[in-house]
């Protein structure tokens, strides 16, 4: 299993991992517009946040030898519901028809570094379709 090199350190201490695997299972931490490898924060309008966001979702599943095909649950935290539409728009390029995964969607007042939008995943581990 491969593990993220670079975990959220905060004065030497991780205090959070991209991911963690546990009985044939993937669970993302909260994934935003941050570069997984860098921490750079790329923050901008819902959707370029969402497809940073997104994409910075699909390295961290490859990395744990999943991908987004494999996705079974999602859970999202806009910040504003009146852009649930534009946001869809971007996470149905992610995630074509056919067999999405389980979703829930949620606003909240606000997410850190005031981001837009925050994605958290459940992913099977291995690249086959289930």
């Amino acid at each position: 299993m491969v593990t993220r090199k670079t975990p959220y350190v905060v004065d030497r201490a991780p205090v959070f991992s991209w991911y963690r695997d546990h009985q044939g299972l993937i669970y993302t931490s909260g994934h935003a517009a941050v570069d997984i490898d860098s921490l750079h924060i790329e923050r901008g309008d819902l959707l370029s946040e969402t497809r940073a966001t997104l994409t910075n979702l699909r390295r961290t599943l490859e990395a744990a030898g999943s991908s987004l095909a494999q996705v079974l649950k999602v859970t999202v935290y806009l910040t504003d519901m009146s852009q649930y539409n534009a946001f869809n728009s971007v996470y149905a390029q992610f995630f074509p028809s056919g067999r999405p995964p389980a979703r829930t969607c949620v606003e909240v007042t606000r997410l850190p570094f005031n981001f837009k939008v925050e994605v958290e995943v459940i992913a099977a581990c291995g690249h086959q379709e289930s």
